[in-house]
């Protein structure tokens, strides 16, 4: 853990009024955030005019700050081929079990999409499976599957891992969940097993966000990486399905939904087909091929220039979608993204009025986050620095709109060094650091640190503390749950005159602070013993030396 060692508290004792070009500016991020979030930008979709705004935006504000292109071709943006896919037109869905139809509405029983290459889903009477938690993990001893054919089979799947409702941690560490338990690897897992469809049961509390949140997505546009052999990495049919759905199936089908889910947490669970209930399902996909874009400026380094510290945050939100309660149509992302896009705008002019440091600098504005990390993950693919001399990646998420708190946090249990790194940045400025309180919302995995994570760079994601100035972690909490209960990808998520950026202001400091650290020693972060994503650390840095 060499940056432990070497980053010492000494090292984060810049005070704000110390800082080049007058500081990290509260007006400025609240400003940012205004526009970004505004109707104008019609909710920042990928690939609709509301990019192009963003995009434009995003490079004025950089060549405002002073730095210099960092996109390819001496330009300002790296483009992101993507591959688009949506429903086109209605959807017609209708469950068959103990001989009676149920039929289904689209956004309200479940939602269905596909990015499977094909113009139109069909499927007919397809039989639907029981899988649990649809986990494969040999080195935890555990397999769902039991060598079970779901060829030409529906999977039905709980959301999260085993040990969620677990009073006590088994094989999958607790409450804390683990990849095993996000949407993202049950999609995969099935495709691989060559399931024709995933239904996933949304449950609130194990997926961390509310069924608005399940709807307001899955009715919008999905993006992929373009493959020539996309059918391998999708099943034909994938979804979600309400939660009172899945116990009024099980129980036509002659089980009980808690029952098998508790069966499901066991090591001998076996798929259990639910009863005779199939699936018949139509709906046309209209698939298309966009460019979207990662927006980049960069600080040469004073002295080891090929070294570089990335700050970023994702630009992209939800765009326009259904009217909500009040008719309003743009998922606005003030919240949710618009905020640590403000936070690297303003970092980059502050850097940029003082000296350079001995690191380079990259800050970048990444695409389609909201979409699978796909910005994110077409860097770290197609990086435009080596990863290898890429010394430690700071993601920004989420910064608060309700004023200063005593301490700050980072998403999920990293286990790197930039958390020691973090909290003795936060110690220097008086304030605390605060792990993951809620590791069961699995953020580590939902945020665009983990695409260069899997690349083996250091990576953390760091958003707001919970412990107000003004009402202590209760009233920090109570606010986290209402944003997440009632706005989070809704459009509520929006600025308004009564945002108290003060707070962002001392986070975003903080965060110049340890990037500012990180750029000036000699130091490399590291991964601790036991994260997954050492291997790959230790593979780069052998061909460094």
């Amino acid at each position: 853990m060499l940056a432990l060692v070497l980053l010492s508290l000494s090292t984060f004792t810049t005070h704000a009024e110390e800082l080049p070009g007058g500081g990290i500016s509260a007006d400025n991020l609240s400003r940012h955030v205004r526009i970004l979030a505004s109707d104008e930008f019609e909710g920042r979709a990928p690939a609709t005019p509301g990019e192009d705004k963003t995009v434009a935006y995003l490079i004025e504000q950089f060549r405002k700050a002073g730095v210099q292109p960092g996109g390819e071709k001496g330009g300002w943006t790296q483009a992101v081929p993507l591959v688009r896919a949506q429903v086109d037109g209605p959807v017609q869905a209708t469950l068959s079990v103990a001989g009676e139809q149920q039929k289904l509405v689209n956004g309200e029983d479940l939602v269905l999409q596909s990015l499977n290459p094909v113009e139109r889903v069909q499927v007919e009477d397809a039989p639907l499976v029981f899988v649990g938690y649809g986990i494969e993990a040999s080195e935890r001893g555990w397999d769902d599957y039991k060598g079970s054919d779901l060829t030409g089979k529906i999977a039905v799947v709980l959301i999260n891992d085993p040990d969620f409702e677990m009073p006590k941690p088994g094989a999958f560490e607790g409450k804390a969940v683990t990849y095993y338990g996000r949407w993202t690897y049950k999609y995969e897992e099935l495709a691989r097993r060559g399931a024709t469809g995933v239904l996933i049961v949304h449950e609130t509390a194990p997926a961390a966000y509310g069924w608005a949140t399940v709807q307001s997505s899955g009715l919008s546009p999905l993006f992929d990486i373009p493959r020539t052999d996309a059918e391998r990495y999708h099943t034909l049919l994938r979804g979600w399905m309400q939660r009172d759905l899945a116990v009024s199936l099980f129980k036509r089908a002659g089980l009980d939904f808690e029952a098998e889910k508790k069966k499901a947490q066991r090591t001998n669970f076996k798929p259990v087909a639910l009863g005779d209930a199939k699936l018949t399902a139509a709906f046309a996909i209209k698939r298309d091929q966009v460019v979207s874009r990662n927006v980049i400026g960069k600080l040469v380094g004073a002295q080891r220039p090929d070294e570089t510290v990335i700050y970023s945050a994702h630009w992209d939100a939800f765009g326009v979608g259904e009217p909500d309660a009040d008719g309003e149509r743009i998922r606005h992302g003030a919240v949710d993204n618009a905020t640590g896009v403000a936070a690297v705008l303003e970092l980059a002019r502050v850097y940029a009025a003082g000296p350079r440091p001995q690191r380079s600098l990259l800050f970048v504005a990444l695409t389609a986050e909201e979409k699978g990390l796909q910005g994110a993950s077409y860097f770290a693919a197609h990086p435009l620095v080596p990863l290898e001399t890429t010394a430690a990646v700071i993601n920004i998420e989420m910064l608060s709109p309700d004023g200063p708190t005593r301490d700050i946090a980072s998403w999920g249990k990293g286990r790197v060094s930039l958390e020691g790194d973090l909290e003795r940045a936060a110690q220097a400025h008086g304030r605390t650091y605060s792990p993951d309180p809620n590791l069961e919302a699995g953020f580590f995995y939902r945020a665009d640190h983990f695409a260069f994570a899997r690349a083996g760079v250091p990576a953390i994601t760091v958003g707001a503390g919970l412990d107000r100035i003004d009402g202590g972690v209760e009233s920090g909490k109570a606010q986290r749950e209402a944003y997440f209960a009632n706005c989070y990808h809704q459009p509520c998520d929006a600025w308004n005159e009564s945002w108290d950026t003060s707070g962002q202001a001392q986070d975003v400091t903080l965060l110049y602070d340890l990037g500012h650290g990180i750029a000036n020693s000699a130091a490399w972060p590291q991964w601790q013993e036991g994260s997954e994503f050492k291997a790959a650390r230790d593979k780069s840095e052998a061909q460094r030396k």
